[in-house]
């Protein structure tokens, strides 16, 4: 037996379908397996907060080992798990194909569908990851649902909290007034001269960029003009990630279907599926595909889907016309970038702009999803998005951007907790500050 692998990362489809998944002695013994392993490594002591919660259950319990260790006693480490996927993709030695065949993201994901299966999730969760009602809710009602929302509300948003269990200090994402799909119907003329000329993409708005910050979707089309690219943008529906986090494999499997689905005649019709947010093209890309792993649809829309700096990059060197940029720009790759295994793209994308410096901030944010916003998880995403936060101060950055807007927000969060004077400005992706180099014009909420 080999000490740690030195193969490619390996995933398993998810057995989601068989009873065998749901057996709960069958689960406890595979934790607990698992569970050895990582406490006899520690590598990933400094990832999110489920490891140090494993390690001292283990370190304080009567034997400083796992056999002294009640099983009832594991859910707070299940519960801290935001399936970044990090420990799997760039930390644990022990992942298949090596014999000790270790995921523990999809354990985590395992333990949360058992509870799935035998409850419903708390209120306030249920209603959280409703992205698409609550989407057309907000930008049907936006002026009335950011004063809700927003830290400043002194009524609304305290009921608010009571209601959904979200922490009172958490920024929430606002509205925007009209939908992405809305806002992108006119036609774009296109740079014939462009590297992308004769290329056709469809825009996956996703959740957040369809009812939160269309401005993404309008830079990137924008972007993808000068390139020559023409753009349609559509949005079917959530791609699911919101449900993954809470176990809810079946709803998960539903939305592939669905989105799949509808992308395939774009696909024979020779169009690139590109999603404007990492968590939504890895779920397309990645996560799909082992759910529904016997679904043709979903199989040739993973191989037609990139993620928008991906995609970008892949047309060659860039259109001519980019204005150098004299400024400090701090650039968070976020962790469903990372688990794409595909690179930098975003600040290699940056580095494209003249006189740009780039600071590359390869650290998890902790926001995770509505993770990080619940009442009794936001003091720990803060705490896991500070050292975020002074590598911005350190650098001096004007300005703040992560192709993740969820962790966009959250930084700024914990810049503010850090009581920095510094003045940031927060970019919701690296394509906007991209067609401000290109002197494009881009609207938005």
């Amino acid at each position: 037996m080999r000490e740690g692998s030195l193969d490619a990362p390996v995933r398993h489809p998810l057995a989601w379908q068989e009873e065998a998944f749901y057996d709960e002695q069958a689960l406890d013994e595979e934790t607990r397996r698992i569970f050895d392993i990582c406490h006899g490594c520690r590598r990933c002591f400094n990832l999110c907060d489920s490891f140090p919660r494993l390690f001292d259950l283990i370190d304080e319990s009567d034997s400083g080992e796992l056999d002294s260790v009640e099983s009832s006693d594991f859910k707070p480490v299940i519960d801290a798990c935001t399936l970044c996927d990090m420990c799997f993709m760039a930390k644990c030695p022990y992942v298949p194909p090596h014999e000790f065949n270790l995921d523990f993201p999809h354990l985590m994901l395992r333990h949360r569908a058992v509870e799935r299966r035998k409850s419903a999730p708390p209120f306030g969760e249920a209603q959280m990851i409703q992205t698409d009602r609550n989407g057309k809710l907000g930008t049907s009602l936006s002026g009335l649902a950011n004063a809700a929302t927003s830290l400043d509300s002194k009524i609304m948003r305290p009921a608010l909290n009571r209601v959904l269990g979200v922490h009172e200090e958490a920024a929430l994402p606002e509205f925007a007034e009209q939908t992405l799909c809305s806002a992108a119907q006119a036609p774009l003329e296109l740079n014939e001269n462009g590297p992308g000329f004769g290329k056709k993409v469809v825009l996956y708005a996703t959740c957040y960029g369809n009812y939160n910050v269309t401005e993404i979707g309008l830079a990137a089309r924008q972007v993808l003009a000068r390139q020559g690219v023409a753009s349609e943008v559509v949005h079917p529906e959530c791609c699911g990630m919101p449900q993954l986090e809470k176990g809810e494999l079946e709803k998960v499997a539903g939305k592939a279907k669905n989105v799949a689905a509808c992308f395939q005649p774009y696909i024979e019709q020779g169009y690139d599926i590109v999603a404007l947010v990492p968590s939504c093209a890895l779920m397309l890309k990645f996560e799909w595909p082992l759910i529904v792993a016997e679904d043709e649809d979903v199989k040739r829309l993973a191989q037609a889907s990139f993620d928008l700096a991906e995609y970008l990059l892949s047309l060659g060197e860039l259109a001519e016309g980019l204005q150098p940029l004299e400024q400090t720009v701090s650039m968070h790759i976020a962790c469903h970038a990372r688990a794409q295994n595909m690179g930098h793209k975003g600040a290699e994308l940056l580095r494209k702009i003249p006189q740009l410096k780039v600071n590359v901030i390869e650290r998890c944010s902790g926001h995770g999803g509505s993770w990080g916003v619940m009442k009794e998880n936001f003091p720990t995403a803060l705490k896991l998005a500070a050292p975020v936060a002074r590598q911005v101060t350190r650098a001096e950055s004007q300005q703040v951007t992560s192709e993740c807007p969820l962790a966009g927000i959250h930084i700024a969060q914990a810049l503010s907790a850090e009581d920095s004077s510094q003045q940031v400005d927060l970019l919701s992706h690296p394509v906007v500050l991209l067609a401000r180099a290109y002197g494009l014009p881009v609207s938005g909420a």
